[in-house]
């Protein structure tokens, strides 16, 4: 039967999508979940030391609230203690912040320090703990705060903050300290002593650097120095 000039085209025949493999899916749900099992295992290891700070504390008032209240049992639920501590730690934290800007809390801090001072122990965790973050917080003189190092050859780098430079005994040849935190968990890492000239420097921040660490380097610039510069142009 012939057809109409007029009548529209017939639509062309398209091929059927390519299904995707079952490898695939699985890869894509990996890399869409991995992010946010990450971001999970931060999040949850700050928050259970933070809430496991105040627990001791709280834990014993809820229980006593809920066993004298029948309509206030559901205080005493693990989960309510954790949260409970949580807010009641970090409204510590921010407490601490507030009176830290002010006099009288300045003067309690200076108290504090000074009776720490008399703990042998104690006196050498918080006086090193303290110098680190007071480093961190402030520009470096003369060399890059965060740099690169060799790790575990020289075709291999690691990240890490110098806190002081110091010198070798006999040559007086240049030695940086380097702190090398680990990924995810930046609090934990270990200390290298590396030769001045053996680093690479970088124009990052700490915050850039940090934030490098935590996301196992998918947050990173579009470029980054790899070879320490040549003697030359190191800055005297």
């Amino acid at each position: 039967m012939p057809t109409s000039p007029d009548a529209p085209a017939a639509a062309p025949i398209r091929p059927a999508a390519h299904k995707p493999s079952l490898q695939k899916l699985f890869l894509t749900g990996l890399l869409t979940l991995l992010p946010i099992w990450l971001t999970w295992v931060v999040v949850k290891f700050v928050f259970v030391m933070l809430s496991d700070i105040s627990a001791p504390l709280i834990g014993p008032v809820l229980q006593n609230v809920a066993s004298t209240n029948r309509q206030l049992a559901w205080l005493d639920e693990p989960w309510v203690r954790t949260v409970l501590a949580l807010l009641a730690t970090l409204a510590v934290i921010l407490f601490a912040g507030v009176m830290a800007r002010r006099v009288i809390g300045q003067r309690l801090l200076r108290w504090f320090e000074a009776l720490i001072q008399r703990i042998p122990l104690a006196s050498i965790v918080y006086s090193s703990a303290r110098q680190l973050l007071d480093i961190l917080q402030t520009k470096p003189d003369g060399t890059q705060r965060v740099v690169l190092v060799d790790f575990p050859h020289t075709e291999m780098k690691s990240i890490g903050f110098v806190t002081r430079v110091i010198r070798e005994h006999g040559t007086g040849r240049e030695l940086a300290a380097v702190y090398v935190p680990t990924t995810p968990n930046p609090t934990s890492g270990y200390l290298e002593i590396v030769p001045v000239e053996k680093i690479t420097p970088t124009d990052w921040s700490v915050d850039q650097a940090m934030s490098f660490i935590i996301s196992g380097g998918a947050v990173a610039p579009d470029t980054i120095p790899f070879s320490p510069p040549p003697v030359a142009d190191r800055a005297p």
